[in-house]
């Protein structure tokens, strides 16, 4: 069978980067995690939709600890919701199990941050999800997008990179 008759889809790797308006942070934060009960279905394997607030808490934490509470953030006038999400389920994680979450800021285009994640057996040796989540800065007060992420995130992001 030939690759034509076969379509499958590129690895998120493979996704295509404007190179010229990269910021990448080589160093991935990692932010462990188990699977409790409540996290899976009745076969013990966890929920696809899971994944995400594992996604969302690693990227809070990280933020944290180069030294931006998102809540100040908030109180601010500024929220970064997601505007894209792109997963990819490579095998479960099941009841029971620990892993790593691990995310870096990839991109960032002006307003735009994109973040990549894993989560990995503690041994490296698993993978179970891959993907990239991009977020936009949103002035609360007016509801529109920023012209620029606030400083102190800029400054943050850029001394990580």
């Amino acid at each position: 069978m030939t690759q034509e008759n076969n379509p499958q889809l590129p690895p998120t790797t493979d996704i295509e980067v404007d190179h010229s308006l990269r910021a990448t942070i080589e160093k991935w934060f990692q932010y462990p995690i188990t699977v409790h009960p409540h996290h899976t279905d009745y076969a013990g394997i966890v929920w696809h939709g899971n994944y995400i607030p594992w996604l969302e808490e690693a990227r809070i934490e990280y933020l944290r600890s180069i030294g931006i509470e998102y809540a100040d953030l908030v109180s601010a006038g500024c929220e970064l919701p997601v505007v894209e999400i792109n997963l990819r389920y490579h095998q479960p994680l099941k009841m029971g199990e620990s892993a790593i979450v691990k995310t870096r800021v990839n991109e960032i285009q002006k307003v735009r941050m994109h973040w990549d994640y894993e989560i990995v057996s503690f041994s490296s040796q698993n993978l179970y999800l891959s993907g990239r989540v991009t977020l936009v800065g949103i002035d609360t007060q007016k509801g529109k997008v920023l012209r620029q992420l606030p400083p102190i995130l800029q400054q943050a992001l850029v001394k990580m990179s």
